[in-house]
């Protein structure tokens, strides 16, 4: 019993959850009701917190189950490709339009409340993305060619990625969803990476 207990606490959990996501979908995150969310999981008000402490609370869990998501996605691919030394850009940018492709709401959650309104929000994307970072600037550590570097112009070169990543899934979630659309905005990403990337492997520390 106290298994099954446990099972449709979870059940309801994920219910708020995803229709959460469903409501943020052409919405921001600071316009939708605790009561709102709690109706589309069919659940009153009330039982809203035995799950979260509050409509913030719930907001930070999604970001960091998405976050969660991507990294995991990232790190797998990363591993896949270390035989071959340094990603290029289009290894990159595939990875990254395949997790979007398959988790396309959450990345517009992610995109819209990264500058939004709910500062508690916010600020659990901004936690994110520099996690998001600093991991992949251990990666590049672990690249031959960048061993010398110092780690604070390893997470330099890691945050520029970062961005040109994220900035490239707003605009592609932004867009009229037509291929060519979508193909002149991953060039357009692929060419900075590179330009990222030409540069990385120019910069000579400490001189």
């Amino acid at each position: 019993m106290a298994g099954s207990r446990a099972e449709k606490k979870e059940q309801t959990r994920q219910a708020l959850l995803d229709t959460t996501i469903d409501l943020v979908d052409d919405r921001s995150f600071g316009s939708i009701s605790l009561r709102e969310v709690s109706r589309g999981a069919g659940i009153v008000p009330t039982a809203f917190y035995r799950h979260f402490a509050s409509m913030e609370d719930l907001g930070v869990t999604l970001v960091e189950d998405a976050m969660r998501m991507l990294r995991g996605a990232l790190r797998k691919a990363r591993r896949d490709l270390a035989s071959r030394g340094m990603p290029t850009a289009r290894d990159s940018l595939d990875i990254l339009l395949t997790k979007v492709r398959s988790d396309e709401k959450q990345f517009r959650f992610l995109v819209r409340e990264q500058h939004g309104g709910v500062a508690e929000v916010r600020r659990a994307i901004g936690t994110e993305l520099r996690l998001l970072s600093r991991e992949l600037a251990i990666d590049l550590a672990r690249t031959p060619a960048l061993a010398s570097w110092e780690a604070e112009d390893l997470e330099i070169a890691a945050d520029l990625i970062v961005t040109i990543m994220m900035t490239t899934v707003a605009e592609l979630l932004d867009g009229d969803g037509r291929d060519a659309t979508e193909r002149t905005l991953v060039a357009r990403a692929e060419k900075q990476l590179v330009m990222v990337f030409l540069g990385m492997s120019a910069w000579r520390p400490n001189e």
